[in-house]
């Protein structure tokens, strides 16, 4: 089964492409629907995992959505990328980590393209730049349906990560593709898309 492809142009609210995401991936458990990527942008949304703990958030005021990701706190805001999928491991190998690791691999060969150099880390989920996270995994699977995915940031106001303690990691810092680069690059989900595909395909 092919999987399809949607770019959203528009914000799309967190509650709305969970709505989405949640019910495709009961179309793909039935065989009904294809599998999804698919590249849009937050307002600006706090989210936990099932692994957060309350005394990460520094700032009582924000409003945390509670999700059934893998992962603790997070921040979703514009200029951030998110890359939501609905991928089927009963068709392919029947492999998370190695589905993780293909994510990894994807967003440093995305990294690569714009002259960032992106690393993974034993202890962390995620690719880090110069010992900062730019990029953040989160999975759900549900009858070897994997789902959620991951975030890029791009060009989004990192200061708002002060309200959090940003997946856990008190000692670790945010940092995005303006943050090293000081440009935005445009037009480059199909470059995502396409190198994504790519790697998917060797699950």
């Amino acid at each position: 089964m092919s999987i399809e492809i949607k770019i959203s142009k528009k914000r799309i609210s967190y509650k709305t492409a969970m709505l989405f995401l949640n019910k495709r991936v009961e179309e793909v458990k039935l065989g009904k629907n294809k599998e999804l990527i698919w590249i849009l942008e937050h307002p600006k949304t706090y989210t936990a995992g099932v692994s957060f703990k309350q005394n990460e958030i520094i700032d009582n005021k924000i409003k945390i959505i509670k999700t059934n990701r893998g992962g603790k706190i997070t921040l979703h805001n514009p200029g951030q990328k998110i890359v939501y999928f609905v991928i089927n491991l009963n068709i392919r190998k029947r492999d998370i980590r190695k589905l993780i690791s293909i994510l990894e691999t994807s967003i440093i060969e995305f990294l690569k393209i714009l002259k960032i150099k992106g690393k993974k880390d034993k202890d962390n989920i995620g690719i880090w730049v110069k010992g900062k996270k730019i990029a953040a995994i989160g999975l759900r699977v549900s009858r070897w349906i994997a789902f959620h995915g991951f975030s890029i940031n791009i060009s989004n106001n990192l200061d708002e990560y002060l309200k959090i303690v940003p997946c856990g990691l008190n000692n670790k810092k945010i940092t995005s593709v303006f943050s090293e680069k000081n440009f935005i690059p445009k037009n480059f989900e199909n470059s995502l898309i396409n190198i994504l595909i790519k790697n998917i395909e060797k699950i």
